[in-house]
């Protein structure tokens, strides 16, 4: 079985996995990253630029490239309930500059890799599967790795890196903790042609106990009904007809297009999940982003969260790694760090599912503008609150200083 030897191995390339690859080359540490898949390309993957993420491209010199790549922006993030429009986020009233951005979560991952490659100390391993982890005397040393080119690999590391996600393997396999929250909602994503004269901003469409989500792709519409938990089935017993009925009811300006969701194999069906470790550390290991705190979508702010992880990792551990003298306390001060904004964000969206989505979802909430919207209509300045929750988050993170 073929050995590779590294300094950092990084389990997963999505945002969380590209951008610590990044910063770790950057700081000069020897980093190893394995995606399991050959490329990026895969829908209904979060595709949000928050402003913190654009400062972080600022503050590595990448700013004027990154904006130069197909993003879509939004200055507001909008309710429409059956009283009217309302702004539920003003992005234009925090400091920055930055407002709200989309871009394909594919387009993100290759600028940030793309860059991470101009370092020596970087390496991409694509269709790399983790299948475990190698463990002496309770430290994690390193991965099990099926590399499709080289077959079973050992990749053996002073700090592994779980970045895998919500279903993390590298997690699962450490035996850490996992502390489920619940949620009373899932969400059916699917996409809708979009016209030139559609509205501009994302936006929410609530009305006779319904939610719908829709965000600009440009070319089209990404569009998400959220439903009871586990009522999937019950949604798909309705047919389709009944369903592109509901969508065209709630936003009817997309009505002579819902045709465009042609099967069921048109919608995917995310199982939303809150929950996180106890202790994302054992000696060794690391977990982050959705693998140390899987996000309710409420508010989308889950790949900032990831992304902050990451910067705070890399400040923390790089100088430790490059040296030789990581330690299991460098492991427990970034969770430290990184823990009150997860508990807060959590508790935040808990209270959303209470208050507002469960009862919605189960027919016991109304259909009228909700009590915190018509709040944010008489004082508008406070708009710059859930603005900067979802656009900076509890505790925004700085990019740590290159070493190359």
């Amino acid at each position: 079985m073929q050995t590779i030897r590294t300094t950092c191995c990084i389990a997963g390339c999505g945002p969380a996995g590209a951008v610590l690859g990044l910063l770790l080359a950057r700081a000069g540490v020897d980093v190893v990253v394995l995606e399991k898949h050959a490329d990026f390309l895969r829908d209904f993957r979060g595709d949000t630029i928050h402003p913190s993420t654009a400062r972080l491209m600022d503050e590595l010199g990448l700013g004027t490239q990154f904006q130069a790549l197909p993003l879509r922006h939004s200055d507001t993030v909008d309710l429409v309930t059956d009283d009217g429009p309302h702004v539920v986020a003003d992005f234009r009233r925090i400091p920055g500059g930055h407002t709200l951005g989309f871009l394909p979560q594919w387009d993100f991952l290759d600028f940030v890799t793309g860059h991470a490659e101009h370092h020596p100390t970087f390496t991409l391993h694509r269709r790399a599967e983790v299948t475990g982890l190698l463990d002496d005397g309770g430290r994690v040393t390193g991965v099990r790795a099926d590399m499709a080119d080289e077959g079973l690999v050992e990749v053996r590391a002073d700090l592994v890196v779980a970045c895998d996600g919500r279903d993390s393997v590298v997690r699962d396999a450490s035996g850490l903790p996992l502390v489920a929250r619940g949620a009373p909602i899932d969400v059916l994503w699917f996409r809708l042609p979009r016209a030139a004269d559609d509205p501009d901003n994302a936006f929410g469409r609530l009305s006779s106990g319904q939610l719908l989500v829709m965000i600009d792709r440009g070319t089209h519409w990404q569009a998400g009904y959220v439903i009871a938990k586990d009522g999937y089935e019950d949604v798909r017993a309705g047919g389709l007809p009944r369903f592109r009925a509901r969508i065209a009811d709630l936003a009817p300006f997309v009505r002579g297009r819902v045709d465009a969701i042609d099967d069921w194999d048109d919608i995917a069906l995310l199982h939303v999940q809150l929950n996180r470790l106890r202790r994302w550390w054992r000696p060794g290991l690391l977990c982050v982003g959705d693998a140390a705190h899987a996000m309710s979508p409420v508010g989308g702010v889950g790949i900032n969260l990831a992304i902050q992880d990451a910067v705070a990792t890399a400040r923390i551990t790089a100088d430790p790694l490059r040296r030789g003298a990581l330690s299991s306390a460098h492991l427990a001060r970034v969770q430290l760090r990184r823990a009150l904004p997860t508990i807060v964000t959590q508790l935040g969206q808990q209270v959303v599912h209470d208050r507002v989505l469960g009862p919605l979802v189960s027919g016991r909430g109304g259909s009228g503008t909700p009590g915190p919207i018509r709040l944010l209509d008489r004082f508008p300045a406070l708009r710059a609150v859930p603005a900067w929750v979802i656009g900076r988050g509890v505790l925004p993170e700085h990019a740590p200083p290159s070493r190359t």
